[in-house]
């Protein structure tokens, strides 16, 4: 059995692959139940959430990922995401790999938001704001820049030291970096705005949004939990990654869904309906476009699949 580690993971996925490995699952489709979401109790510290997220395809792998949600690891300098990835033949489901679950996720999950702005960003989009600090910042940032032409990236957190920390950790010549102390300004300014957060209060404001713009939600995982305040969903054209999975467990659609604010028609297309040409993504340059993720399984069968495949074919 091979075991992929989190180096091997970054080193071998790089963005434009990872994005068409991820169109054609999803063009192409898999088995995947609904995942199993575990709130868990940790004494002195926020809940803390067990994942278990299974997939497969008849005849090639099966893959399950286990991800464990520490909220309160940032105050032990330890990421809040951790987890391991098991692939199995699908044939006799004999053991083929054991990938780095929190590399695994962090890619795939980049890859899933660059592959919705590829149908929902302006063509033209070259400023991009990062709101959010933690393991994803950077990864966003890399994924955006590979699908559209990001020259200024703007870097907002609640620490601003750790805003520039995100900034001196990337090596993107080609891009200007900033760190923005005003989130409104650095809204107003931007044309995507990437969140990745775990705000329970909206930290976004649809009053601050202006026509053109595509706004990237990948936090706010749970149903209480949200990025964007009901003005925004209610300006913007809403898609999804899964329908299933998005209209449920993230509160930026779950919270106005529940509350009548939106209905469920209200949203668009989810990320099998765009890369099939099933519907479409941007119409016209004053569109603001909402894509809200949660992540799904079939997103990490994808990358583990092309992670094994990239590291057998190196060492032929």
């Amino acid at each position: 059995m091979l075991h992929i580690s989190a180096e091997q993971i970054h080193a071998g996925l790089d963005y434009p692959a990872l994005i068409e490995a991820l169109r054609d699952m999803f063009r192409d489709g898999c088995e995947m139940p609904v995942r199993h979401h575990h709130q868990i109790e940790v004494p002195g510290a926020p809940d803390a959430t067990l994942l278990l997220m299974p997939a497969w395809q008849p005849g090639r792998e099966i893959g399950v990922k286990v991800v464990s949600v520490f909220p309160g690891n940032g105050d032990r300098d330890l990421p809040a995401i951790m987890g391991q990835y098991l692939l199995l033949d699908g044939e006799t489901g004999a053991p083929r790999a054991l990938l780095d679950g929190q590399a695994l996720t962090v890619r795939r999950t980049a890859a899933a938001s660059a592959l919705a702005a590829g149908y929902l960003a302006r063509p033209d989009a070259a400023r991009l704001l990062m709101v959010g600090t933690g393991a994803l910042a950077p990864h966003l940032i890399q994924a955006h820049a590979a699908v559209r032409p990001i020259r200024e990236v703007v870097v907002w957190g609640r620490r601003s030291d750790r805003a520039q920390a995100v900034v001196d950790g990337l090596d993107l010549p080609h891009i200007e970096f900033s760190v923005a102390d005003d989130l409104a300004a650095a809204v107003g300014t931007a044309d995507v705005v990437s969140c990745a957060t775990i705000s329970v209060d909206p930290l976004i404001q649809g009053d601050w949004l202006r026509p053109g713009q595509h706004l990237d939600l990948v936090g706010a995982f749970r149903p209480d939990m949200r990025e964007s305040d009901d003005v925004a969903v209610t300006r913007a054209r809403l898609f999804v990654d899964t329908r299933a999975g998005a209209l449920k467990e993230g509160g930026d659609l779950a919270i106005p869904l529940s509350a009548g604010v939106i209905s469920e028609t209200d949203v668009l297309a989810d990320l099998y309906d765009l890369t099939r040409g099933d519907a479409a993504g941007r119409v016209t340059d004053d569109d603001i476009t909402l894509f809200k993720s949660v992540g799904a399984a079939l997103e990490d069968l994808a990358a583990a699949q092309l992670a094994v495949a990239r590291l057998d074919g190196a060492k032929s």
